[in-house]
């Protein structure tokens, strides 16, 4: 049974702050006792991801402007320090993981399981509502307990703060209806493979092809980007993906109009399509394509690279307004899937498939940087190195951690 431990005061808790574009301050803040139904973690690693780097260099993220001082991070987990009265299913001592987009709980959405898309959804780190929704990179925090996950014995605390984007890649695949076993012996004895394409080899576009190939709907999983380096770490997983370095195309002419840019665009689309294919062995296309990029020409040639009646599911938040092969689409009924954050099925997904062991190097692979949040300027240098391909000795930059 849950044991509250008595906490009758503010705690100190360093935190990260943003004041604005390239402006963090580490300060202290008082943690007051959770409420009834919370508890309260010390956090103990927490990933930075691409929303951060949007409201660190920017002041902003999309639309969404910093408009008071904002704590960041929401890829975190920790360990239980204290709990509310109200709370039965964790206890002092848990070693979690935190899921920070709280729903309302009473709309349609959220009843059909699918509060990623609630209109009232709270996502901590995010400067959507305001007064703004704090994130993750303090010492301490509340947090309700239903949004909580437990982490197994066998997954450091870095392995946990991977699930918050390891559940949006588990929400991916669950949305892209992936190949069942019968498709695929059909699609085998009529002389074709069931192939799935990464567009992008950062922490997302790594993680999910980790999960693709655990899965059986696939009998390859191809991992391309334009960072050899990034490239690398996707061969080192010892998974059997396949990667392909993606050759720059020059852009057209200065003088071009705006039709000719779209037309040598799609040209370039579908030259590239066609060579993937060809060097992938899949000369109908793949059966499921994943962009983890958001830039359009990705996005482009992922229809044009599609099987019909496939699907190219969206994971980059890119370019908000693209030109795309709408055409190329719709006549062979590829579908276009999007994909917003995760819902209630998806953190229990993936905390059992990091627990099963099937995705032993991702960690060690993926997270390329550690810093501590205390440091002196750690947390500008973690939010610097985040922003760039490599480090200053050349390692490849994927995924950075702050630790508490």
């Amino acid at each position: 049974m849950a044991t509250a431990a008595v906490v009758s005061a503010s705690k100190p808790s360093k935190t990260l702050v943003l004041y604005g574009a390239n402006d963090l301050r580490l300060e202290t803040r008082e943690v007051f006792p959770p409420a009834g139904s919370e508890v309260q973690v010390a956090i103990r690693a927490t990933g930075l991801c691409g929303s951060d780097l949007h409201y660190y260099k920017h002041g902003k993220n999309g639309e969404f402007v910093v408009r008071e001082p904002l704590c960041l991070g929401h890829e975190s987990s920790g360990v239980v320090t204290a709990i509310g009265s109200e709370v039965k299913n964790l206890q002092v001592g848990d070693r979690v993981a935190l899921e920070v987009g709280l729903p309302c709980r009473k709309c349609a959405r959220c009843r059909q399981g699918r509060y990623n898309i609630c209109s009232d959804l709270n996502f901590r780190s995010s400067a959507k509502l305001f007064p703004h929704s704090d994130g993750t990179l303090m010492e301490l925090t509340n947090h309700p307990a239903e949004m909580c996950h437990k982490l197994p014995d066998s997954l450091s605390f870095v392995g946990g703060a991977l699930l918050e984007p390891l559940a949006v890649c588990v929400h991916a695949i669950r949305r892209s209806r992936p190949p069942t076993r019968e498709m695929v012996e059909v699609a085998s004895a009529a002389g074709e493979k069931t192939a799935a394409l990464v567009f992008g080899a950062g922490a997302i576009g790594l993680l999910l092809a980790s999960a693709l190939a655990t899965a059986e709907a696939f009998t390859s999983i191809v991992v391309v980007d334009i960072d050899a380096g990034r490239l690398e770490v996707a061969k080192s997983l010892n998974l059997g993906i396949k990667t392909t370095l993606i050759p720059s195309n020059p852009p057209p002419s200065a003088e071009a109009s705006h039709l000719e840019q779209v037309s040598h665009a799609l040209q370039n689309a579908q030259a590239l399509a066609s060579l993937l294919k060809e060097t992938h062995g899949v000369p109908h296309g793949f059966s499921r394509v994943f962009d983890c990029t958001g830039a359009p020409s990705c996005v482009q040639t992922g229809i044009y690279a599609s099987i019909a009646g496939g699907a190219l599911v969206l994971l980059g938040m890119g370019t908000p307004i693209q030109t795309l092969p709408i055409g190329a689409a719709s006549l062979r009924e590829v579908d276009l899937i999007g994909v917003f954050r995760y819902d209630g099925f998806d953190y229990p997904t993936a905390i059992s498939l990091i627990a099963s062991g099937k995705l032993r190097e991702v960690e060690e692979r993926v997270v390329t940087h550690r810093l501590k949040l205390t440091g002196e300027g750690e947390g500008q240098r973690a939010f610097a190195l985040a922003g760039q391909g490599v480090d200053e000795n050349g390692k490849s930059v994927v995924k950075v951690v702050v630790e508490g």
